[in-house]
């Protein structure tokens, strides 16, 4: 049997344990290196203690509370609860309370405070509950826990009890102006009022109320408190920005006597969250002009400040400021100025100095990536948005959203939708937000059925609250020509909004529902809707569409006079093209002298169309000339001019400007139509032969076309524009990809069903009238949504009246 150790090294032995918990507790701080490593050290050292007798030692209780606050602090939460067992004391009590909260297990810490006997509660332990409920938002438990602590004959509550509470009571919903005095008076009750922190929290409690008479209350606590610390200045400066009471935030800010940073922050912050940014700009000079020194905070704040309010150049020398102060900047502090460099410089047009600024980013996260992304795609680059995109290390909702947006304002969008597609096949939910882009994508497409299944998985997700979702269907339904449907969306939508009104009245317009439209714009304004400018342009587009002239003048007449809106280049464009397609070529002209700016291409634009339509060649050269010189390159110039020449029967003129556009390299858009059928879009264009069942397109056409001239339908060859022989302008007629297209349509599409066909460009005047006669023929309804409007034929009549 080996002899006993000595005295004096069992005597040491708890003074190494003490030691050895110390180290291990240094090495846990800030963050392990290992959690696995630390937690195989704390439980060879619990063997240890264990072997030596020394867990719970009365003679060295502290060696257990340490372990067990060690065991708080890892991932096994279990053996600390074990511990507890042995030592149900308070400070153990309270170190386990606070570790089940911090790894996100509420109810087991309320679980276990509620198992502590109440002989064996101290004042912490309630702090501790009551804390862990404020960091989860609970008002009632906390409330709860607090009442227990004043129910008790031995305990009251302190200083840490009442800030716990008031920042737990914050959180409540429908915080009431009742429940902030009552609280109040508790705190001053039990003489807690002279506390800094405590008034600090009152201050919060009394801002995030949103009785307005709160606002007295709060600044009457900052004014009686003895002492005000940077904490006390800064709470009652974002409570009044919070409540939209800037001006009161800056008279709080201006009696501060110390130069306290993070108040200067939550100032400059206030401007710029109320849109305020030359306020926030200056606020930043003054802040530098008084050598104090900025922070990634304030640098983010005034960056954005900039963005917002366009003050590139501003922005630029701030840029510079920060580069002078970057070797400060850890690169977790750079991260968020950099994320708003890379904004300021996309919005300011300068996306190539955004990518250099993202590529030297020595840390990224995934706002950095979803900015640079949006800034490609707000600049016209979606080759490169797409890169970005591929690369991205993660993509968040924010992400796909962005790049589905992206696709479908770009004109991509059948891209969009594949890409929507890919992301459901990756199982990310899509947001309401993502939903609206690809619904839009259907609706450039015309893809119906596609669209109606998209709503369909908006129902089901619960996004048919969601005014981004609403507005997109209803738009949606408008471009696929099922206008009743965008009717019934505008009518059960929850919460409509302008761009909900601005969507049905287009859409009626684009209908040929002129009185409609018009009938609906007032009904927005009589129901306190204020019009914005795209309201006007919408119900200008409606009686354009409609030929009603004169309201169309009283229109665009009352936007100036009675909402305050200047009209714009493309307000003086509707109205002048409205003039112009009712003959009142000279009203037009005359129009164009009071403009408060020079004509732009669209005023010009509207004028040669005008010329087309009326014959007026002289006028029509005028107009294109000027367009020649503004957008030489643009095909549409070419054509109009030419098809002006055309129809009056000036053959060589016509052939000169064709001649001229392909000198100058300009190529015409090729025409196209497209049907979608069994979830397939088919496309044709004219003469088509490449389309697999072309032959009995064809085939079908002949026959119907029969019965068409048997009801009166002669081909109008003067739609030929080209000098040729008249069969062979009868057979150019009979080609055209529309007639094709819903010639397709009938021929695959369910007997009664509507032919919805689409078309790049406007219907030719013999098209207009073939698909009257065949809307007769075949006994259909024949949509067809060109470029500029939807034509909805049935029983040999149009929807336009023969007004397009």
């Amino acid at each position: 049997m080996p002899p006993p150790p000595p005295l004096h090294a069992v005597a040491s032995l708890p003074y190494q344990c003490s030691v050895l918990l110390r180290q291990l507790a240094a090495r846990h701080s800030p963050v392990p290196a290992s959690p696995r490593s630390f937690l195989r050290a704390l439980r060879r050292l619990h063997a240890r203690l264990l072997t030596a007798a020394l867990l719970h030692d009365p003679s060295h209780p502290h060696l257990t509370l340490r372990l067990l606050h060690l065991y708080t602090l890892s991932p096994d939460l279990a053996a600390p609860a074990i511990l507890f067992r042995s030592d149900p004391g308070p400070i153990a009590a309270t170190s386990l309370v606070s570790a089940y909260a911090v790894a996100g297990r509420l109810p087991d810490a309320a679980s276990f405070f509620d198992s502590v006997p109440l002989p064996r509660r101290d004042t912490v332990l309630h702090n501790a509950m009551i804390s862990a409920f404020a960091r989860a938002s609970l008002a009632a438990p906390a409330l709860s826990v607090f009442r227990s602590l004043l129910c008790s004959d031995s305990l009251r509550p302190d200083d840490y009890s009442f800030t716990a509470l008031l920042s737990a009571v914050g959180h409540m919903h429908n915080l009431a102006a009742s429940h902030c005095t009552q609280l109040h008076g508790a705190v001053l009750k039990l003489g807690a009022g002279a506390v800094l922190s405590v008034s600090n929290a009152l201050i919060a409690l009394y801002m995030k109320c949103d009785a307005p008479e709160v606002s007295r209350d709060a600044r009457k606590v900052l004014d009686e408190m003895p002492v005000k610390d940077e904490l006390s200045w800064t709470t009652i400066v974002v409570g009044y920005v919070r409540k939209g009471d800037v001006h009161a935030a800056r008279s709080a800010f201006e009696e501060v006597d110390a130069e306290f940073d993070v108040v200067w922050n939550a100032m400059i912050s206030g401007y710029v969250q109320s849109g305020m940014c030359a306020e926030a700009f200056e606020l930043f000079r003054r802040m530098v002009s008084k050598r104090i020194p900025p922070d990634e905070f304030t640098f983010t704040s005034v960056l954005s400040a900039c963005a917002n309010a366009g003050f590139f150049l501003h922005g630029k020398s701030v840029h510079g400021q920060f580069i002078r102060l970057q070797p400060n900047f850890v690169p977790e502090a750079a991260l968020p100025v950099n994320n708003a460099l890379v904004t300021l410089y996309s919005k300011s047009g300068k996306i190539s100095v955004a990518a250099r600024i993202f590529d030297s980013m020595t840390l990224k996260d995934v706002v950095s990536w979803n900015t640079i992304l949006s800034g490609y795609i707000e600049s016209g680059c979606l080759d490169n948005a797409a890169r970005v995109f591929k690369e991205m290390p993660y993509k968040s909702e924010l992400s796909w959203m962005v790049m589905v947006s992206g696709y479908v304002h770009g004109g991509l969008s059948e891209d969009a939708l594949k890409l929507f597609n890919q992301m459901r096949s990756e199982d990310v939910k899509p947001c309401d937000y993502t939903y609206a882009g690809a619904v839009a994508a259907c609706g450039e497409l015309g893809a119906l059925k596609h669209g109606k299944q998209l709503h369909a998985h908006i129902v089901q997700c619960g996004f048919e609250a969601s005014n981004s979702a609403g507005n997109a269907l209803l738009t949606m339904y408008g471009k696929c020509g099922a206008v009743k449907d965008a009717r019934l969306v505008f009518l059960v939508m929850p919460n409509v909004d302008s761009v909900s009104w601005n969507a049905m009245i287009a859409a009626l317009g684009q209908h040929g529902h002129g009185r409609e439209a018009l009938d609906l714009f007032d009904q927005m304004v009589a129901k306190g809707i204020y019009p914005d400018r795209i309201s006007f342009l919408t119900i200008l587009t409606a009686c354009n569409h409609a030929g009603l002239v004169d309201e169309g003048f009283q229109y665009f007449e009352s936007m100036k006079r009675d909402f305050g809106i200047s009209p714009g280049e493309d307000h003086y464009a509707r109205l002048i093209d409205l003039l112009g397609r009712a003959g009142r070529i000279g009203e037009a002209m005359d129009l164009i002298k009071t403009m408060p700016f020079e004509p732009t291409p669209a005023i010009w634009e509207a004028i040669l169309s005008g010329c087309r339509i009326n014959g007026d060649t002289e006028l029509g050269a005028y107009a294109a000339d000027q367009l020649f010189e503004m957008i030489p390159q643009h095909d549409g110039t070419y054509i109009l001019l030419s098809n002006t020449y055309s129809a009056a029967g000036r053959w060589v003129d016509a052939a000169r400007v064709r001649k001229l556009m392909r000198d100058r390299g300009v190529k015409k858009e090729p025409g196209c139509s497209w049907i979608e059928v069994g979830n397939k879009v088919h496309v044709f264009v004219v003469g088509d032969t490449k389309h697999p069942e072309a032959h009995e397109v064809y085939k079908f056409l002949e026959m119907v076309g029969a019965k068409m001239r048997k009801l009166g339908y002669v081909p109008d060859t003067k739609f030929v524009l080209q000098d040729m022989a008249p069969h062979q302008k009868e057979y150019v007629l009979f080609a055209h990809s529309e007639k094709l297209a819903v010639s397709f349509g009938l021929l695959n599409l369910p007997l009664g069903a509507t032919v919805t066909v689409l078309k790049n460009l406007r219907i030719c005047g013999d098209c207009h009238t073939a698909m009257m006669f065949m809307s007769l023929a075949v006994g259909r309804e024949i949509v067809v949504r060109d470029v500029k409007r939807f034509h909805h034929f049935k029983d040999g009549e149009c929807s336009c009246g023969n007004y397009w």
